[in-house]
């Protein structure tokens, strides 16, 4: 149950992360070095949840 537990905290932290890039991308002086920032540490998430996923399927 941990696991599960983990991907939707994950989970979460992936979709907050969705918003927060669009909030800076819309700003007229959007940050784009920030935003940069911001998608590699949400695909990183993504690959986590992945790899956690196919733990669960095991």
């Amino acid at each position: 149950m941990a696991l599960e537990s983990r991907i939707r905290e994950l989970d979460a932290r992936h979709r907050d992360l969705d918003l927060e890039i669009e909030l800076e991308s819309r700003r007229p002086s959007a940050d784009t070095l920030h935003i940069t920032e911001l998608k590699r540490l949400k695909l990183k998430i993504k690959e986590e949840i992945e790899a956690l996923r196919r733990r669960q399927a095991h």
